[in-house]
């Protein structure tokens, strides 16, 4: 970078990129006008009425890009990052160099070709596009240049476990495996982006009169099949047409994905095919990890790790791709990133949890199946007002339903689980996402402890962990009453003391917790419950 008071300027190219930017959509727009109008017209009249708005489209894209590089300029000083920018409302900015929590960088296909890419600075703020300032477009050797002065007050090191061996894992900590591309198709988008296909096809059928057609040419492919076998054979074939798309955007943002730790103390990912991602965050501002698993995903062994911190960038950048630090992969990989990213020698999303009462099963069950039955009574209500038909669909319906909305209440239940380590604090619940978090305990800002009418009467509680990080409070849900407090309790020795010596009756706290003014050391819950009953193992 120029010296502190160098005002610097986006890169020359802005008016390029604005152009490029302007003329797909207006060309895409010219083709389709074009068409109609030389169908019954000619050539020529065509191309009269359709060139001109398209020049004058390409050439405002320009403009507004040399425009944006006009007004806006920016520069580093050793306390602060200067940023004045706005065409219609002037906005200046200093940033102090502490504040940024992340500098990230993004090449979409137009930004590569002319060797440039967007800046996005993350100020920590959750209040969306007030949330990062952004810089487009740089050279991409200042964008790098700028992220390293930015980050340069990033402590090597920090966010590690004390005690930890110094850098034991600095440099790659995942690489690209293209055997993770069978995990794509494993995701709700699959059958989503099939019945997006055939309703854009449908719709599209419908603009050029060929609607009737269409469904004619797909009935005779089928002729005389019972009608249930047609049904299943365009489900799979929707399936497979989505599962398509799937594999085709996953590869999209993930090909080529890295994960390494690096001397300045930040983690740094870098992913995409055609459009490359570049995310860096300060492992000081890394306050634990989450490691996912999305039930088809987990059914085939797969999880994915995000990263729990402090001022991730927000607005532009989809939140969770930004805190994504590995896409779904093999389970077993999952928890070694984890346990690299923490610097521990084993993830503790891994540990041993402690299981809930039997009373948490109960619930999981009687929401799942008054969901379902739910369901099941409008349809019959509709079916008596309307037409038998539904009433048919009830039934048929119900046969699949309520056993499959058993089951996953039964998995739910298996997933319950919670462990205290010597740093972290573990909750795992979910069953269509199944998230297991681990919380650094230093990090725990406040507990909320939440119970309704109905979870006091089985003897449970949930209790929220708050924190300036991540999603902001991580719930250890449906805990025995006596066993959530003492894990709260215990994870921070005497921040909610105060509050369980005068509620002790109550809640039915026994003695074991103790009194206010002898904090002993935190007992270890991975094991067992502190008090109560004793709950069986949480389910793997």
């Amino acid at each position: 970078m120029p010296d502190d008071h160098t005002w610097e300027r986006l890169d020359r190219r802005a008016y390029l990129a604005g152009a490029a930017y302007t003329l797909g959509p207006a060309g895409g727009a010219a083709l389709i006008t074009g068409y109609w109008l030389a169908v019954g017209n000619g050539l020529g009249f065509a191309l009269a009425w359709v060139l001109p708005p398209l020049v004058l489209a390409v050439v405002a894209g320009g403009v507004a890009g040399e425009w944006m590089r006009r007004v806006t300029r920016f520069r580093v000083d050793p306390e602060r990052f200067h940023v004045h920018t706005g065409v219609v409302v002037r906005k200046r900015l200093a940033l102090r160099r502490e504040r940024i929590r992340s500098v990230d960088l993004t090449a979409d296909p137009v930004l590569r070709v002319l060797g440039t890419a967007t800046v996005r600075v993350g100020t920590g703020e959750q209040a969306g596009a007030e949330g990062t300032v952004t810089l487009w477009p740089l050279r991409r050797p200042d964008a790098e240049a700028l992220r390293a002065t930015l980050l340069a007050h990033a402590a090597p090191g920090a966010g590690g476990a004390e005690g930890a061996a110094e850098d034991p894992d600095d440099g790659a900590l995942a690489r690209f495996d293209r055997r993770w591309i069978r995990f794509a198709p494993l995701s709700v988008l699959t059958p989503a982006l099939g019945a997006a296909a055939a309703g854009g096809l449908i719709q599209v059928s419908e603009w050029f009169g060929l609607q009737e057609e269409l469904f004619e040419t797909i009935g005779s492919w089928f002729g005389l099949a019972p009608a249930v076998l047609v049904g299943v054979l365009m489900g799979v074939g929707l399936f497979i047409v989505g599962g398509v798309a799937t594999v085709a955007l996953w590869v999209e943002s993930w090909w080529n994905h890295t994960l390494d730790r690096r001397a300045d103390g930040t983690l740094h990912v870098r992913r995409g095919l055609l459009t490359t991602r570049s995310i860096t965050l300060e492992e000081s501002r890394l306050r634990g990890v989450e490691v996912v698993e999305p039930l088809t995903a987990r059914l085939a062994g797969g999880a994915r790790v995000d990263a729990v911190a402090t001022g991730l960038a927000t607005g532009e950048e989809d939140k969770t791709d930004s805190k994504t630090l590995l896409p779904v992969a093999p389970k077993e990989l999952a928890d070694r990133v984890a346990a690299g990213v923490l610097r521990e020698p084993a993830s503790p999303t891994a540990a041993p949890l402690t299981g809930h009462p039997v009373a948490a099963r109960g619930r999981r069950l009687r929401w799942a199946l008054a969901t379902v039955l739910g369901t099941e009574a409008v349809l019959v209500l509709l079916g008596l007002l309307l037409t038998p038909v539904l009433l048919h669909i009830a039934w048929t319906s119900a046969i699949v339903l309520v056993p499959l909305a058993i089951t996953l209440a039964l998995d739910a239940y298996r997933s319950l689980g919670h462990a205290l380590t010597e740093r972290y604090l573990v909750a795992r619940s979910g069953t269509v996402r199944r998230a297991t978090v681990a919380l650094q305990r230093r990090a725990v800002a406040g507990w909320t402890v939440r119970q309704s009418v109905f979870q006091r009467r089985a003897g449970l509680v949930t209790v929220l962990a708050t924190t300036a990080a991540g999603t902001g409070a991580y719930a250890v849900r449906d805990a025995a009453e006596p066993d959530g407090l003492a894990l709260a309790d215990a994870a921070v020795p005497g921040l909610l003391r105060p509050f369980l010596v005068g509620l002790t009756d109550e809640v039915g706290l026994t003695d074991e917790v103790g009194p206010t003014d002898e904090v002993g050391p935190a007992p270890d819950l991975a094991t067992g419950p502190v008090s109560g009953p004793g709950p069986r193992p949480a389910g793997r």
